[in-house]
C-alpha cells in the first residue's frame, strides 16, 4: 500500500509547486457557476496529477473535478481536487490545497492534502494512523460546546438555495467559542484531524472535497456523520466531523 501514498504524495505536491510559482497569477479564470471559479492553474494542476497517477497506474479510474470521471474496469479509483479554495488561490488569499484520495472496491484507503503555502502535508493510509508532515496527529479532547472552535463553510449555490447554512453559521455562533470560515473543506477538515477545530459541518460538497479529509479524521479519532448523525458517504449531501467529544452537540444544533 506505501506506492500507493507514495504515488499520491508526490502528485500532491508537484501540483503545489505549480501553485507557489503561480502563486498571485492565476491566469484565464472561467465559471461554472454564478460564484463558482476554474482558474487555468487548477486545470494546469489536475493534468500534473493525473499524469503523475496515470504514469504508475494506467488501468486505474480517475474522478477529478474538473476533467470529471474516467472510468475503467478497476476496483481503483482516484479522487482528486486539484486546488480546494481556488476563490482563495485566484485572491492570492493562501489558504487552498490539493487533495487526492485512492479509494479501492468502494473504501477509501489513501489520503494527502498538501497546503503548499505553509508547506504542510497530511497524509493517511487506512489502519495506519493520520499524519501531518510525518508527526502522527489526533482530533483535540474538547467536550463542550461552549469551549470549541469550529469551522464552515457555504456552497456555491448559496445565492439561489433556501439551504444556505446561515441560520447553522447564526446558531454555533451562539454556542460556540468561535465559527470560522476559511474557505477550504479539504483543509478545514485535516484541521479537525489535527485538533486545530473541533468541528466542521457544511452543505453540498462533493467527493473530491472531502475524500482525503474524512479518512484523516476518522484515522485521527474523529467522527464522521451526516449532519442527523447518521452513517456517512463521500457522496452524500452533507457532512458533520467532530472530535467526538463535540458530536451530539453539533447534531442537535443542527436539528434547530
Amino acid at each position: 500500500m506505501d506506492h500507493f501514498l507514495k504515488t499520491a504524495v508526490i502528485a500532491a505536491k508537484q501540483a503545489g509547486q505549480i501553485m507557489l510559482k503561480r502563486r498571485g497569477y492565476p491566469g484565464k479564470i472561467d465559471y461554472k457557476g454564478r460564484i463558482n471559479l476554474v482558474t487555468e492553474v487548477d486545470l494546469l494542476c489536475e493534468k500534473k496529477i493525473i499524469e503523475v497517477i496515470k504514469n504508475n497506474y494506467p488501468d486505474h479510474s480517475i474522478l477529478a473535478e474538473e476533467r470529471g470521471e474516467i472510468a475503467t474496469d478497476s476496483d481503483y479509483k482516484w479522487i482528486i481536487d486539484p486546488i480546494d479554495g481556488t476563490t482563495n488561490f485566484a485572491h492570492d488569499f493562501p489558504f487552498y490545497c490539493s487533495s487526492i484520495a485512492l479509494e479501492i472496491k468502494g473504501t477509501i484507503q489513501i489520503g494527502v492534502v498538501y497546503v503548499p503555502v505553509l508547506d504542510e502535508l497530511f497524509a493517511v493510509q487506512k489502519g495506519n494512523g493520520a499524519f501531518l508532515n510525518d508527526k502522527k496527529i489526533q482530533v483535540s479532547k474538547c467536550n463542550m460546546l461552549k469551549t470549541s472552535m469550529l469551522a464552515t463553510g457555504f456552497a456555491y449555490d448559496v445565492h439561489e438555495t433556501d439551504m444556505d447554512n446561515v441560520n447553522n453559521f447564526k446558531n454555533f455562533l451562539k454556542q460556540a467559542r468561535a465559527v470560522r470560515r476559511p474557505g477550504s473543506a479539504a483543509i478545514d477538515l485535516c484541521y479537525v484531524a489535527a485538533g486545530r477545530f473541533d468541528g466542521f459541518w457544511e452543505f453540498n460538497l462533493h467527493p473530491w472535497d472531502v475524500a482525503a479529509g474524512v479518512l484523516l479524521i476518522q484515522e485521527a479519532g474523529g467522527r464522521v456523520t451526516n449532519m442527523a448523525g447518521e452513517s456517512y458517504s463521500i457522496y452524500s449531501n452533507n457532512i458533520l466531523a467532530s472530535n467526538r467529544g463535540i458530536h451530539r452537540d453539533m447534531v442537535n444544533v443542527l436539528c434547530l
